[in-house]
């Protein structure tokens, strides 16, 4: 496996290779590692980058692994395949499907900033501005891509993003940001570390944990992470081992980076024995003077509880006197 800054060096190298453009062939199944998880199964030789086999073209792809792993940005695994493994349908053999431009400037707002810490530009071979605009020919994107029920049911439609929902995401030529860019649409919702935040929210559970990897599926993402310290759990064994956090949306809210070590607070699914990353969720930076809060916090919680059930013990019986 190499490292990133290794995967990262080879980039400009790898996206340059060029195969001469071969004789049309038919759809053929991805044999693509990377791209086996795409909503589509069949692809076409040559592939937008020129490659004439499968073989090739996983050699070019496979550079990108070490950026894949920041988590960039989330369009860029599947702005890749599309590019590297592009859907071959039945009515469009002859020339595969392009992404839409915005699926490749928001993969490119997300990463670029990345490639160029270690002084590399998005390559010329990925530029976003030859692909199909979303309202002016057929391309595909994570939001617009219909899945097949039938095998006349081809795995693609005409984007359907509308300059409301998901326009174009062109360069903001004053700041230098994207305008749209995934880290708009997944802007998270700041939860402030507080006791307040803590007995309005009643967490499930509270870890200490280091983030090992953040994993991404179709658009699912989940976060493997090291339990340091367990300071509280209600329903489900949380071992001091590796363990699994979910998140519920197509967002890393919130955010977590790897290596790095919080303190994360979520909820926990019974059923199914999983910890959740969900909406109110906090995943903060590890502080020593953290856990020491959390404890005071948590018998605040207690404390509160035993208050309002007393609470309501009393109205009740209030209300069977009344009614004597």
């Amino acid at each position: 496996m190499f490292s990133y800054e290794l995967c990262v060096s080879f980039l400009a190298v790898a996206c340059f290779i060029g195969i001469p453009r071969a004789t049309a062939a038919a759809c053929e199944p991805i044999r693509i590692p990377m791209c086996k998880l795409m909503p589509w199964n069949m692809t076409k030789m040559p592939n937008h980058l020129h490659h004439s086999t499968q073989a090739n073209a996983v050699l070019a792809i496979e550079q990108f692994e070490g950026l894949l792993g920041t988590q960039c940005s989330p369009d860029l695994l599947f702005f890749l395949c599309a590019m590297y493994a592009p859907i071959c349908t039945i009515d469009f053999q002859h020339d595969p499907i392009k992404p839409c431009k915005s699926v490749c400037e928001r993969a490119k707002c997300g990463c670029e900033p990345v490639m160029k810490k270690y002084n590399h530009t998005w390559p010329e071979s990925l530029a976003c501005e030859e692909l199909p605009v979303y309202d002016r020919g057929v391309c595909i994107s994570p939001e617009a891509i219909v899945k097949a029920e039938g095998p006349d049911n081809p795995y693609y439609q005409e984007s359907k993003c509308s300059s409301e929902s998901s326009p174009d995401f062109p360069m903001d030529s004053h700041n230098g940001h994207c305008k749209g860019s995934s880290s708009e649409r997944c802007k998270c919702k700041t939860v402030k570390l507080a006791q307040r935040t803590y007995l309005k929210n009643n967490y499930n559970y509270v870890i200490r944990a280091r983030v090992k990897e953040i994993r991404s599926r179709n658009h699912d993402f989940s976060a493997v992470v090291e339990v340091r310290d367990i300071l509280k759990s209600s329903l489900v064994n949380i071992p001091r081992d590796t363990v699994t956090l979910y998140y519920n949306s197509g967002c890393l809210c919130p955010p977590l980076t790897a290596n790095e070590e919080y303190i994360i607070m979520g909820y926990e699914n019974e059923e199914r024995s999983r910890l959740l990353l969900i909406e109110g969720s906090i995943a903060q930076k590890w502080k020593d003077r953290m856990a020491r809060k959390v404890k005071r916090w948590d018998q605040a919680l207690r404390d509160q509880s035993r208050k309002n059930s007393m609470r309501r013990s009393r109205h009740s019986s209030q209300k069977h006197v009344s009614r004597q």
